[in-house]
């Protein structure tokens, strides 16, 4: 049973952090913030590909991690493989101990930095949810052959709760639920209440599964404004923008640099430290977007240790 499993089925609060693989096949600087995340987190995403732009594969990744003793979580979209390739790194992985993963559909390649790369698409989130609990029901792979051996993994999935209407969500996350997704990590919260909201909208709809709010520590009032404007999903509030654009002209006069990611560290803890004081969902995933070594910074500041429960 993976870390994560165990935090959220036992009822403690679940913490993840993701990463993206290098561009390239240096993975020292990645494997240096896994250092600083051993112990602090539950398990570490491994982006797929993010944004479909060519990076080196997630399971590259997720075994060096296991190596040194991080769980890794296999990310795993549709967009670059059949269900055949997507089956056979999923056995490969299980040969290296990793035994959890999260399911996406995957950007289109139009988006991506290999525009020329032909999508494949032959299953979605969904669809890779359902293959990998009708493979661990029936011993079979996607063929309908007998395996030698059968992997389980604890699966996942992912859901924007800022969306409208908002039954569509729902809507998907439940067929993600009943395909076999026991977590869910979300896109990324900056409104308390708008989280409460979904939340509400989960339990009425009568979902059971694990949800994670996303948290995404910001570093700069340009940041949030370019995600408000390109990224579905994102709702940064303007109050946070113009706290975040009042410290940069403070570091601008005073000759102090990096105050508006000091104050995005000092948001994220805040959001965290609610989250979890008030019960507001099971578990929180940072996505902190190449600045791995503040997790464990605003983990503290929230008042968040995994080793202590």
């Amino acid at each position: 049973m993976s870390a994560l499993q165990l935090a959220l089925e036992s009822g403690k609060f679940g913490v993840t952090a993701e990463m993206a693989p290098p561009k390239g096949y240096d993975f020292t600087a990645q494997l240096e913030d896994a250092e600083l995340l051993k112990g602090k987190v539950h398990g570490v995403n491994v982006t797929d590909m993010q944004s479909a732009c060519l990076k080196a594969s997630s399971i590259g990744l997720c075994i060096k991690l296991k190596q040194m003793g991080v769980e890794p979580i296999l990310q795993m979209t549709g967009r670059d493989r059949s269900r055949m390739a997507i089956m056979g790194d999923f056995l490969a992985a299980a040969a290296f101990g990793i035994d959890s993963m999260l399911a996406l559909t995957g950007d289109h390649t139009v988006v991506g930095d290999c525009k020329q790369s032909k999508p494949v698409f032959d299953l979605d989130s969904v669809g890779i949810l359902k293959m990998l609990s009708d493979m661990e029901a029936t011993g079979l792979d996607c063929g309908g052959n007998e395996l030698a051996t059968v992997p389980k993994f604890y699966k996942g999935a992912s859901v924007t709760p800022v969306y409208e209407p908002q039954i569509l969500q729902i809507n998907k996350l439940k067929k993600k639920v009943e395909a076999g997704a026991k977590y869910v990590q979300t896109q990324g919260i900056f409104d308390i209440e708008e989280l409460k909201r979904f939340m509400d909208a989960v339990d009425k709809a009568n979902i059971d599964v694990k949800i994670m709010a996303g948290i995404i520590p910001l570093k700069a009032a340009g940041m949030a404004k370019f995600m408000n404007a390109n990224v579905p999903g994102i709702d940064v509030p303007a109050w946070q923008i113009e706290k975040l654009a009042a410290a940069a002209a403070e570091g601008k006069e005073k000759g102090v640099k990096g105050l508006p990611g000091k104050v995005g560290i000092e948001m994220a803890a805040e959001m965290v430290a609610k989250i979890k004081d008030e019960g507001i969902c099971p578990g929180v995933h940072i996505m902190a977007i190449g600045a791995e070594k503040n997790v464990p910074i605003i983990l503290d500041k929230a008042g968040v240790d995994i080793s202590a429960e």
